[in-house]
């Protein structure tokens, strides 16, 4: 088998164990090398709950609290539009900690 040639047709199966590792070795350092957007970490994003149930649900209180600590506490956090209410968990349980600390 002097002078196989491998080219972009040449089944896996005809590849010897060293061809295939060179090949999959390659392949490795092209998927995570530093320009490739699989090595770097996902962004996070951003969670929500919905409503003042989820506001409720987040901080395990009651509807009437979770009320007050929307119009009070936690306000920077809130999106509201009309009737629609958008709670960033991650603001919200940063601002609820800052006012228990005080």
């Amino acid at each position: 088998m002097d002078g196989f040639q491998i080219n972009d047709n040449t089944p896996i199966s005809l590849l010897t164990v060293g061809q295939q590792k060179k090949l999959f070795t390659e392949w490795f350092h092209e998927i995570f090398s530093e320009s490739s957007p699989l090595a770097k970490p996902p962004e996070t994003t951003k969670r929500y709950v919905y409503g003042i149930a989820g506001i409720a649900s987040l901080f395990q209180v009651s509807y009437v609290t979770a009320c007050k600590l929307k119009d009070g506490v936690l306000k920077p956090a809130i999106l509201q539009q009309g009737r629609k209410i958008m709670c960033d968990v991650d603001l919200a349980i940063e601002l609820f900690r800052q006012n228990t600390n005080k």
